[in-house]
């Protein structure tokens, strides 16, 4: 096994903030060996009794199961950041400059953390 120097891609992939496979949360990097997964134990323990209840089913252990109202939610999230995005795109195309395209960002940057926060 080699070490990565500064500079290397294994290094830049090191520094760059990895999710929590459960939450999403940023994961604090503890510098040496393998890099957590989780953010929390109860991230880790929630991750295990999913993974644990579709062992032995079609699903496969890394699926992630919305409600209908869950997944009703996602879309609608989604969707007002397609609008906001498709704002942004049509202000650009028409020239719009200074504080209404950066209101038209801001609305696009709070539809994608509002989407972002699904899990």
């Amino acid at each position: 096994m080699t070490s990565a120097t500064p500079g290397t891609s294994a290094a830049r992939r090191r520094n760059r903030p990895q999710p929590c496979r459960w939450c999403g949360r940023e994961v604090p990097d503890a510098g040496m060996g393998r890099r957590r997964q989780y953010c929390r134990q109860s991230c880790r323990q929630r991750a295990y009794e999913q993974r644990a209840q579709v062992k032995g089913t079609s699903l496969a252990p890394d699926a992630v199961v919305l409600t209908a109202d869950e997944a009703a939610d996602l879309s609608d999230r989604i969707y007002q950041v397609r609008c906001a995005a498709e704002d942004v795109a049509i202000a650009a195309d028409e020239g719009v400059v200074g504080t209404e395209l950066r209101e038209l960002c801001e609305a696009l940057l709070q539809a994608a953390k509002a989407a972002d926060g699904w899990r």
